[in-house]
């Protein structure tokens, strides 16, 4: 039986890309929270604006990748989240790299 942890949901959702971008969701610093307890997984996450055209089809990525990584009927929750705001100092090394800025 596979342990439900903070790890295994990350590597989850480091498979779902923003397609805009070209880069996962992880590393672009979209994962505010994940929160795994009993009751479930809870995931904040937000988008790179409020007016992303590709909000609802990354959302419903991150449930597919969520759902063949987790156990069956394991409850999951993602709730967006828009304060604070995303800015690019949210994003990973890898992704800073990616877009060639440099580090902070």
């Amino acid at each position: 039986m596979t342990t439900v942890n903070e790890d295994l949901v990350r590597d989850a959702l480091s498979q779902v890309l923003d397609p805009e971008a070209g880069m996962n969701i992880v590393d672009l610093g979209l994962i505010y929270g994940i929160d795994v307890s009993d009751e479930g997984v809870h995931i904040q996450m937000t988008m790179t604006s409020a007016a992303c055209p590709m909000a609802d089809m990354i959302v419903d990525d991150a449930y597919a990748a969520l759902e063949s990584a987790l156990p069956r009927n394991t409850m999951v929750e993602i709730e967006m989240v828009w304060d604070p705001p995303w800015t690019p100092d949210r994003m990973s090394g890898l992704a800073r790299d990616h877009f060639g800025w440099a580090p902070r």
